[in-house]
């Protein structure tokens, strides 16, 4: 879901930060030393639940199902027939999404269930962006806006659908101000007559963009679905990274809430900082299903990650530590540190290297809140059958 999804699908969160590249001779997995694996062990807790709370070991299940099925498609073979990893093969990371997916289903207890992972699986390590193993985490989600079928005073900023003539467009490709103007109406634009819907808000058609999805409830009452179906022909640029650069916030204190608020009490600046990403994605209507990844599959909410599919196995089961932002009972933020097992479901074109993990976060407006403030170092493990 956005240009970190290919689903949302471009996946899928607002890339705020450079991607990191790790050396070209270094492989992107490495097998845990028996000396460091109780390191990487920690139970999730959001599988079965806590106190009150109920687990989400069902979601769990149904996000594995989704990887098998892309696991069973002739690109799986393909793409695995290829991965640089020695041992990590199509078939393995199969059988094990089978075999962990039996152990949640049958086991009895959280303890039960975790003494065999650690018995039947083995641990493969990402690099991370420093060869030492740390990872930078983000967020994405779908965002709910409203839209129109029709253009008004009120509804003005337009989504498109890819044009029919679109294959046969010179490269390079029309700049995002060529396409849309610098005030975003697209007037006199080569895309006028390929309209899917109008937005009100400038700045949420742009994330729109970047998220790679949206559920759109229209004017008229009926609520649909779009996803990502093509883009032009340019690397992302993050208007969070221009904005640094620009000096309006460090690095550090940015966030996308933070960013977004810029943005709405100085609205003069979308017309400077919206143009600098020339990448512009053109959608379909879904017809309600729920965002999918580049693995043509459906991401679950905090279990399903998006990763440099040209370095990570794809569909393979993983596991994450890193801090992740909750909503209190008053309605707060607080950021826990968690160890969660997730699926590579997903990539993006601002996801790059083995030291960058887009976690999807959910639908709607508190998942956006939480997506846009995760923006953390951690772990990125994989979990294979020993045999």
């Amino acid at each position: 879901m956005r240009q970190a999804i290919a689903t949302v699908s471009m996946g899928l969160g607002l890339m705020l930060f450079p991607p990191q590249i790790i050396m070209a001779q270094q492989l992107p997995l490495n097998p845990v030393k028996p000396t460091e694996i109780n390191s990487v062990w920690g139970e999730d807790a959001q599988i079965w639940g806590t106190s009150g709370e109920a687990g989400d070991k069902w979601s769990l299940i149904r996000a594995i199902s989704y990887s098998l099925r892309y696991l069973d498609t002739p690109k799986a073979a393909e793409v695995y027939n290829n991965y640089p990893v020695r041992g990590i093969t199509r078939d393995r990371v199969r059988r094990s999404l089978i075999r962990f997916q039996q152990l949640l289903k049958t086991a009895k207890t959280p303890q039960e269930f975790q003494q065999a992972v650690q018995k039947e699986f083995i641990v493969y390590q990402s690099v991370g962006h420093d060869n030492q193993g740390n990872v930078h985490f983000t967020g994405y989600f779908e965002p709910v806006y409203t839209a129109s079928r029709q253009r008004s005073s009120e509804y003005r900023y337009p989504l498109y659908f890819e044009p029919k003539n679109f294959v046969n467009w010179e490269k390079p490709h029309p700049t995002r101000l060529e396409l849309e103007g610098r005030d975003g109406l697209g007037n006199n634009s080569i895309m006028r007559g390929n309209e899917l819907v109008w937005m009100s808000d400038r700045l949420e058609a742009y994330l729109v963009h970047v998220q790679g999805s949206a559920r759109l409830k229209l004017t008229n009452g009926e609520t649909i679905t779009v996803g990502y179906d093509s883009s032009t022909d340019y690397p992302y640029v993050s208007i969070g990274k221009e904005v640094v650069n620009d000096g309006i916030f460090a690095l550090d204190e940015l966030t996308l809430p933070r960013l977004m608020d810029y943005l709405n009490e100085n609205p003069q600046e979308l017309s400077n900082y919206l143009p600098r990403n020339n990448r512009f994605i053109f959608f379909r209507e879904t017809d309600g299903q729920p965002p999918h990844g580049n693995l043509s599959v459906p991401v679950t909410a905090e279990r399903s990650i998006a990763t440099d599919k040209s370095l990570m196995p794809p569909g393979a089961l993983a596991l994450i530590k890193t801090p992740i932002p909750y909503v209190t009972k008053t309605g707060e933020m607080e950021t826990k540190l968690v160890s969660r097992y997730v699926l590579d479901q997903d990539t993006g074109s601002a996801i790059k290297g083995a030291g960058r993990v887009d976690i999807f976060m959910g639908t709607g407006k508190e998942a956006g809140d939480r997506a846009g403030l995760i923006s953390n170092e951690g772990q990125l493990y994989y979990l294979l059958l020993r045999n």
